[in-house]
């Protein structure tokens, strides 16, 4: 059931990034989701681990309102970095 919840959580966190980052209409819904459990895994690590930001280290732990902030926080993030490598437009 737990990768169930990640696939849906990071569908999540990577859709409202791609409007966030206006790349909505280039993105799939796969991308969608590699963005978004990507994106939480690197705000946990970068805001988490390395910032050492309270909240941030539930990023990519379960479905909850914390989880899915910072998972769209590390989604757009995400987007930007691949923004700047020309990788999206």
């Amino acid at each position: 059931m737990g990768w169930i919840i990640t696939i849906l959580v990071g569908a999540l966190c990577g859709w409202l990034a791609s409007i966030i980052m206006k790349t909505d209409g280039q993105q799939g819904a796969i991308a969608n989701i590699l963005i978004g459990i990507v994106g939480s895994l690197l705000a946990q690590w970068i805001f988490g681990s390395l910032l050492h930001i309270g909240s941030s280290t539930v990023a990519g732990n379960g479905f909850s309102f914390w989880s899915i902030v910072w998972g769209v926080v590390g989604s757009v993030v995400l987007i930007a970095i691949l923004k700047a490598l020309k990788v999206l437009r």
